[in-house]
């Protein structure tokens, strides 16, 4: 293919993306056309889009769902007699808040039959995460189909105040609205997990104005919560050093727990004359019973890692130095699993504790049934048949 068809073709690409002119953009992309998004892009958008309904639904729809972008492309390069390649600049601004969109960008370019055979997309995707959201206490990184959620107060013991708890709803939403997630690690920088709540900010607030400021932090944390209790992708954490109060709730939401050995855990409300929140008084005795549920919350108790192993607070407890790297082991092994079952599974495990056997066994069927249906049902029947690892995809 000549230069010149090659560049008029991708002049009108990055027209037609502007204009959004879906017409256009069918007309220009080869049936067979597949689109490669960097890995790293905030929202879970980068990876492979293997059609062109797909390129537009999740590679360029999802960055029109969280930016105001434009390609603005400056040079044209010839490769070879199909490829081409695109260099410029995306401009915008993300519509959440965050900074300035100013990203440089490679694209090549792939011909075949007088259309966009393929486009691989090469970016700084460090801009476009910040551009993504205003997200200052804690740190969210997608790769890979795995969510890292960092709590990043380190000078503070990652004590929850109310900037981060919005943070925290901001960041879970991030997540749950990225199809691509299939897992979530929730870590700390520094040497404690979280604190729990920012007793800092308690002290240094007038006691008529606690009441509204705690509703104002514990809100949108709930939120947050809730919301990774509910989804499909499994849960991981990663704790060392302290967790305690509210805090803990980050650790029930998530399905398995990794603890350091220099952990210690802490519900601290009797010490401050306070009640309790982020879930406790409904994850911990299920988690570890009624007599020891009010024995934590009535005199203030304290426990080591190996406690928390021996109460069911935590999965596992591991040296100090591994803890992150094992429970980033598991979250990816998790990532590759199947999905939409492990959201199943998930819910119905949390439900059984409130609904009777036979509801239960009528949820287990339904779900089954629904199970049975999906892509990674197949898959796996069909590698256990052939006796090999199946590929699940989550779906």
């Amino acid at each position: 293919m000549q230069a010149r068809p090659a560049s008029d073709l991708a002049r009108s690409l990055y027209a037609a993306l502007a204009a959004g002119d879906r017409q256009q953009l069918d007309a220009l992309l080869h049936p067979e056309f597949v689109g490669q998004i960097a890995e790293g892009m905030p929202f879970g958008i980068g990876g492979r889009h293997e059609s062109p309904s797909a390129m537009r639904r999740d590679g360029w729809g999802g960055i029109a769902r969280h930016f105001f972008a434009r390609a603005e492309p400056e040079r044209f390069l010839e490769v070879g007699t199909d490829r081409l390649l695109v260099t410029g600049r995306y401009r915008g601004e993300g519509k959440q808040g965050g900074a300035a969109l100013d990203a440089a960008f490679a694209h090549l370019l792939t011909f075949a039959d007088g259309r966009i055979r393929a486009l691989e997309q090469y970016t700084d995707t460090a801009r476009w995460r910040d551009a993504a959201s205003p997200l200052r206490t804690v740190l969210l990184d997608i790769k890979d189909g795995l969510a890292t959620l960092r709590l990043n107060r380190p000078d503070q013991g990652n004590a929850i105040n109310e900037e981060m708890a919005k943070d925290l709803a901001e960041a879970v939403s991030q997540i749950v609205e990225a199809p691509s997630i299939r897992a979530v690690m929730i870590c700390g920088n520094g040497p404690n997990f979280t604190m729990g709540g920012d007793v800092s900010m308690f002290a240094g607030t007038a006691p008529e104005r606690l009441p509204d400021r705690l509703r104002r932090m514990i809100d949108p944390y709930h939120v947050a919560i809730e919301r990774l209790t509910s989804m499909d992708a499994p849960v991981v954490a990663a704790v060392r050093g302290a967790a305690a109060g509210g805090g803990l709730g980050l650790l029930y939401v998530a399905d398995i727990v990794v603890a350091a050995e220099d952990a210690r855990f802490a519900l601290g409300y009797g010490g401050l004359g306070l009640t309790s929140d982020g879930g406790n008084t409904w994850f911990l005795p299920r988690m570890v019973g009624l007599r020891r549920a009010q024995e934590l919350f009535l005199l203030n108790s304290r426990l080591s890692a190996q406690d928390a192993l021996e109460y069911g607070l935590v999965s596992r407890v591991v040296s100090d130095d591994a803890v992150e790297a094992e429970a980033a082991g598991i979250a990816a092994k998790l990532a590759a699993g199947p999905t939409r079952a492990y959201g199943a599974m998930r819910r119905m495990l949390r439900q059984s504790f409130e609904t009777g056997l036979v509801e239960q066994l009528l949820a287990e069927n339904d779900s089954i049934v629904v199970a049975a249906g999906t892509d990674d049902a197949r898959e796996g029947i069909a590698a256990f048949t052939a006796k090999r690892r199946p590929q699940f995809r989550g779906s």
